[in-house]
């Protein structure tokens, strides 16, 4: 049976970011101190996206702006999971793989970490660097091909953030159970494409909820929809992984948290997002639901503006999932799912923004 960790706490709101409500960026309220052939491309949309393995394959560009992205959005994922690189309970492993490595970032710390294992990070585009520990080596290839290695060969194996690239998942994840050793491990990590709010500062015309919705909907219409725990459970366990456990984050979108560690990767976050908004939406925006390049432009360039909202208290998710792949006399055990879940607390605002909440409430009835 899966199992998930304690249940999720919401997040308090900085009293600094609900201080000065006629004020709408993070600027003015004080809190700005964030600061700024396999070689085959096409530019579309001002960015550059990999054509080796076919124009579908991965709809993010590989240019060297999302490069920097990706390597940012590697150190907000390590300070939400507590600066672990993985969650799964491995011990010493000494043959790891990353699948969808990007620019290498995971698997390089990998090696670091363990200096005595062999680190192998895979991608569709060589956008790796040259200088790497000597234990670790990048690969260009199609995870969704069949894989080169042996049965059986792997310690670890992990898969973050490639969902969007994906389509035939039962094939994938057959390869991976067919390489990875039996009491070998792997992991599985997300971010869901769901706009979320706790405390009613999204309303449903948010440029970031629509921009969602948008995302949302074009990842459908591919076959790859963004993750969830209860898919990405099923597929370990459709492919023959035990011991299921799985954890989820509040990814904050903007520096808006009262909480420091919270504060920083929200702020992270937020200048992320100057360039993630256009990596994850301008391909599918255009070629998917076959919006016109101005209006994808307009709904990306409308979230970021969101984002820097500093009355809008969004989040989005961040799920890991983790199995074992079973030894080989191990009895088979019957697959189960994911016990419900106990909803989660509503986000509770600063008192003063209550008091506020209130009296505008009232002043509104009034009106009418």
């Amino acid at each position: 049976m899966a199992q998930h960790s304690a249940q999720q706490e919401v997040i308090e709101v900085d009293p600094a970011v609900l201080a000065n409500r006629h004020l709408n960026d993070y600027a003015a309220s004080g809190t700005a101190s964030l600061s700024s052939s396999v070689n085959s491309y096409i530019l579309e949309n001002g960015r550059r996206y990999s054509t080796y393995f076919g124009m579908d394959r991965n709809p993010l560009p590989v240019d060297e702006l999302e490069q920097d992205r990706l390597d940012m959005h590697h150190e907000t994922m390590l300070q939400l999971l507590d600066h672990k690189l993985y969650l799964a309970p491995i011990e010493n492993p000494k043959t790891i793989i990353d699948i969808g490595t990007g620019t290498g970032i995971w698997a390089i710390d990998m090696a670091d970490t363990f200096p005595d294992s062999e680190v192998i990070g895979v991608d569709l585009s060589p956008i790796q660097p040259e200088w790497v520990p000597p234990n670790c080596k990048f690969e260009v290839d199609d995870a969704e091909e069949e894989w080169p290695y042996p049965d059986n060969y792997f310690d670890f194996v992990h898969l973050r953030n490639i969902t969007q690239g994906i389509t035939d998942w039962p094939k994938l994840m057959a390869e991976v159970y067919r390489c990875t050793k039996p009491g070998g491990w792997v992991e599985l990590a997300e971010l869901g494409a769901i706009a979320k709010c706790d405390d009613g500062t999204m309303d449903d015309d948010n440029p970031m909820k629509i921009y969602f919705e948008h995302l949302d909907k074009a990842l459908k219409v591919m076959g790859r929809p963004a993750g969830n725990p209860e898919t990405m459970a099923a597929r370990l366990q459709e492919a023959g992984f035990v011991n299921l456990g799985w954890d989820e984050k509040k990814q904050p979108i903007g520096p808006w948290p009262k909480d420091p560690r919270l504060k920083n990767i929200g702020a992270m976050v937020m200048l992320n997002t100057e360039s993630g908004f256009h990596s994850y939406g301008m391909a599918v925006f255009t070629r998917v639901l076959g919006l016109h390049t101005d209006y994808a432009d307009q709904l990306c360039a409308g979230a970021f503006n969101a984002a820097k909202n500093k009355n809008n208290h969004i989040y989005n998710m961040f799920y890991v999932c983790y199995g074992r792949k079973p030894e080989e006399n191990e009895e088979p055990k019957e697959a189960k799912g994911k016990e419900k879940e106990e909803p989660t607390e509503p986000l509770q605002a600063d008192k003063d923004d209550e008091r506020d909440g209130a009296v505008d409430g009232e002043a509104k009835e009034e009106e009418q």
